[in-house]
């Protein structure tokens, strides 16, 4: 009784800006204080609950709103700036009254990327609607600060699950350590589990070599926040306005791939990179991936890796290398990765820090909204060229994603019952086989018993 009722302790507190987030225009303010659909209020209000709430075991929007139903936070013009005033907050993320100092850069990172949000960015009449794209991801993320020029490439995206156990977790950790030792800067979806080990293990490391401008950068964006809340060691983060673009700019921005570990989450984004990469046009893009994880983790990748050879063909699979138990080994390996890229952007002349050569089709980048009728249509059956097999493979994990965490998949789900997945028998049962060994490995939700939110049904 005593943990619970610390739990929802709450404070309300004045909250003075970061940076330069201390002027903002009337209408940005106006903005921030409609509640109405158009109005801005109410997309931050969830996503700053969420930066507030960081290191909580919840990964599902509704629970964390009903946890702090009366939480509200009101922008306040002072002829010194603004100041953010926030009404029954978790304490968690104060000490003594005053916030935590990481915490304040998230929040303030976060207003600055929803004020972004719907801005149109510049439009190029001569450019394709797939490069108008890329350039409005560039834009955002060179908005969010997150271009350093000069520096060689130096990034490694990190991705895995949430919720994994504590060996798949001490693992991304010392993966990690021995990626910080050489100085190497760490890219994840900002959550906790396989997205906060690779950063700590890195900061540890880091702090080690007196590497002081180590960065820890995390990509999310407001659909997700709840269930990726910004872990602690985030030093960069930027939040992006839907997933597609938010995996475009994982593999803009980062210049070598490790997989840790994961669910439904993970494996989406494993297809979508292994989709664009099977495109004919980037056969000779250099972007090493990397799938890794401790002995334990094995019969996991081996899973993984059927998947894909099952779906996506032998071409696919000899796309990723897979190193198991062996943290320092892919340390070394990465390491060699990125010299290799180094040379190659070198001799094509090639951006170091926007990954402009990548062809990206417009299947990979427009917006899926997991619907009940969306996820039905999805053509699931390998007569699909391959690329676009992958790209519908991942829109079903996209809608499997929404269901289990997801502020509108769960309503969705609750109303109308499970989404109905269709398609090829073989590979709806290979697909099936996966899931159901994600679920019994508990890699579908942070805690508690999973109630799937699909159905498979073969065509």
């Amino acid at each position: 009784m005593l943990e619970k009722t610390l739990t929802h302790k709450v404070v309300n507190s004045r909250i003075r800006p970061a940076s330069d987030m201390a002027v903002l225009s009337r209408r940005e303010i106006e903005q921030l204080r409609d509640v109405t659909g158009t109005g801005l209020h109410l997309l931050f209000r969830k996503c700053a609950l969420a930066v507030l709430s960081s290191g909580s075991q919840i990964d599902n929007c509704e629970e964390l709103m009903s946890m702090y139903p009366d939480f509200d936070i009101q922008v306040q013009e002072r002829h010194q700036g603004i100041v953010l005033e926030v009404r029954n907050a978790p304490a968690s993320a104060f000490v003594d009254n005053q916030l935590i100092e990481g915490i304040r850069y998230h929040l303030f990172s976060v207003l600055r990327d929803i004020l972004y949000l719907r801005e149109t960015a510049s439009t190029h009449k001569n450019l394709s609607p797939s490069l108008q794209t890329s350039h409005e991801i560039f834009y955002r993320l060179r908005h969010a600060g997150a271009f350093h020029p000069g520096v060689t490439p130096n990034t490694v995206v990190c991705w895995g699950g949430h919720s994994i156990p504590v060996v798949e977790y001490d693992y991304t950790k010392e993966t990690g350590y021995y990626l910080g030792l050489r100085g190497i800067d760490i890219c994840t979806g900002c959550g906790a589990g396989a997205m906060k080990g690779p950063m700590k293990g890195a900061a540890i490391a880091h702090a080690k070599q007196r590497h002081l401008s180590g960065r820890h950068i995390g990509l999310t964006e407001p659909g997700i926040i709840a269930a990726e809340a910004p872990n602690a060691i985030v030093n960069e983060l930027v939040v992006m306005p839907d997933i597609e673009k938010r995996l475009e700019a994982f593999i803009r921005l980062g210049h070598v791939l490790v997989i840790f570990p994961g669910g439904v989450g993970t494996l989406e984004e494993l297809l979508f990179v292994l989709g664009v990469l099977l495109h004919p046009e980037n056969h000779q893009v250099d972007l090493p991936i990397f799938l890794t994880g401790p002995q334990e983790s094995s019969e996991y990748f081996d899973a993984v890796t059927r998947f894909i050879e099952m779906t996506l063909g032998s071409t696919a699979l000899n796309l990723v290398r897979k190193v198991i138990g062996d943290p320092q080994l892919v340390a070394r390996l990465v390491n060699e990765s990125l010299d290799h890229v180094t040379r190659a952007r070198r001799k094509n002349d090639e951006s170091f820090h926007y990954n402009w050569s990548l062809h990206i089709d417009s299947a990979f980048q427009e917006p899926f909204v997991p619907d009940h009728e969306a996820m039905s249509r999805l053509a699931l059956n390998r007569e699909l060229p391959t690329q676009d097999l992958a790209a519908n493979i991942r829109r079903a994990l996209s809608g499997i994603v929404s269901g289990n965490v997801k502020e509108q998949g769960i309503d969705a789900i609750r109303q109308h019952g499970p989404f109905q997945l269709r398609g090829e028998a073989a590979l709806m049962q290979a697909m099936d086989e996966l899931l159901d060994s994600f679920a019994r490995q508990g890699r579908m939700k942070v805690s508690g018993d999973y109630t799937p939110c699909y159905e498979i049904v073969p065509a």
